[in-house]
């Protein structure tokens, strides 16, 4: 494969009650306009990373978003979030407010892959505190947890930043931590990296949560 005539993309379906869902159609669009010498690979993020011929690569994710796939760049930026399954429905777990941060974080350069993650509830099903920032949704406000690493012998999991912030202060705070890690970050720093570096104190005053 000549490389250097390819190039990745992330395709993502985005998520609803039951999870992040392939429709079958989706998937037929997917493996009929990509190309026989393409690759597809399978991530940790709940996205497709997607390598084909550069010079079609606009074509096909036109055709990919008239079926309601997202696009997304790949490699050192957001990815798009990785969400629970909303076992105890749209409105309990919070699926239009994910929706909504979902559309506020994705795809923004930032000094290594960024993931974020979201869970409905304190079950954790999508494994937050895993994620390098994470909102839990507890009854009706929401907590923040920051750092969390899941490779490597020293995996961690993220530490609680703010507890009981309302609905409205969920996507001006994550969407203010990513600006801070863009702005202070060092290039290929992990955010748990970062966060050691920083601090919790430095990043409550640079978040406006002192």
């Amino acid at each position: 494969m000549d490389q250097l005539a390819h190039k990745k993309f992330a395709v993502s379906p985005g998520f609803e009650e039951g999870g992040s869902l392939f429709k079958p159609e989706q998937l037929a669009m997917l493996g009929s306009i990509v190309g026989e010498d393409a690759k597809i690979e399978l991530t940790t993020f709940k996205q497709l990373y997607i390598e084909m011929d550069e010079s079609r690569m606009e074509d096909a994710q036109a055709q990919l978003r008239l079926v309601g796939l997202d696009i997304q760049p790949a490699g050192f930026f957001t990815k798009n979030l990785i969400a629970c399954n909303f076992c105890r429905g749209a409105a309990d777990a919070g699926l239009d407010l994910a929706k909504q941060l979902d559309q506020a974080i994705a795809g923004k350069e930032v000094p290594s892959p960024l993931k974020i993650g979201y869970a409905g509830c304190a079950l954790g099903t999508s494994e937050p505190l895993l994620k390098d920032i994470s909102v839990v949704k507890m009854n009706k406000v929401y907590d923040v947890y920051v750092g969390g690493e899941a490779k490597g012998i020293k995996a961690r999991l993220g530490e609680l930043f703010v507890s009981g912030i309302s609905e409205d202060q969920v996507i001006p705070l994550v969407t203010r931590l990513i600006t801070v890690f863009q702005e202070r970050g060092k290039k290929k720093e992990k955010f748990s990296k970062f966060v050691e570096r920083v601090s919790k104190g430095e990043l409550y005053k640079l978040t406006g949560h002192e």
